[in-house]
């Protein structure tokens, strides 16, 4: 009996798969790994590969690959790239709701890539695709003073003025760069801020250092940093972070 209904079981099986054989797949059992061998997988993989540079899993590059330019054009200009920015501003604005606001509290906020977008710079230079140049960016990007505001980060900035949050603004540019920096500020609708501090050139300090340091003289000045906003590692980790961190995506990520 035992023997009969095995031989029943498996007959039932293979009938079912023959009328049924559109509903059955057959999955691998590996993923593909690695990217750009031109395959229907690429999308996936840059996507990836994204993922783990954002993560700082990737480290040491310089350029972001050929073959993940289309991709990366694709999350930014798709809007997928917004959609994560609302995300973690979102996340911002309500921790910040939840806390009792004082007279001496700031949210810093990074300025490239954080608050004024450097898409139109990227854009015109391979989306990443090309070795970062300081001295050309300077020239071509922030000289012009014409950088929009990233969307989403100015609205949480004005949602966090109305929760009666001073706002300092920390960023890597030299002070040669403060007029200039001030004015795109207010073009692109950042009109109040409590603080700008830019980088002495003779200060060697690399970014994580730097920022670190400017961190901790606000909190000898009394001021109680309850959130610290940037798209780059460099700007969020070292000494100082204040109550809490948080990451703003950047498809167009270098290692300093």
């Amino acid at each position: 009996m035992s023997m009969k209904f095995v031989v029943f079981f498996v007959a039932t099986f293979l009938v079912a798969s023959q009328c049924h054989g559109g509903s059955f797949r057959s999955f691998p059992l590996e993923m593909p790994t690695g990217y750009g061998d031109g395959s229907s997988y690429d999308d996936v993989r840059c996507a990836s590969w994204r993922l783990a540079v954002e993560a700082q899993n990737i480290l040491g590059f310089e350029t972001i690959p050929e073959q993940c330019v289309a991709s990366t054009a694709n999350y930014i200009e798709g809007g997928q790239y917004q959609s994560d920015s609302k995300t973690v501003n979102q996340q911002v604005f309500f921790y910040a709701s939840d806390l009792k606001i004082q007279d001496n509290d700031v949210v810093i906020f990074n300025v490239d890539g954080t608050v004024l977008s450097n898409i139109p710079y990227y854009s015109q230079h391979g989306y990443g695709s090309e070795k970062f140049n300081s001295t050309r960016y300077d020239e071509e990007f922030v000289n012009k003073g014409d950088a929009p505001a990233l969307p989403e980060t100015l609205k949480n900035y004005n949602k966090l003025l109305g929760l009666g949050v001073k706002i300092i603004f920390l960023t890597g540019r030299l002070t040669d760069k403060k007029a200039v920096t001030e004015a795109n500020l207010r073009k692109a609708g950042f009109h109040t801020w409590e603080k700008l501090i830019l980088k002495e050139p003779s200060n060697g300090q690399n970014t994580l250092e730097y920022k670190s340091t400017e961190r901790g003289k606000l909190v000898q000045q009394g001021y109680r940093i309850i959130a610290n906003v940037a798209d780059q590692w460099s700007s969020l980790k070292g000494g100082n972070q204040g109550l809490r961190s948080f990451k703003l995506p950047n498809p167009l990520y270098f290692i300093e």
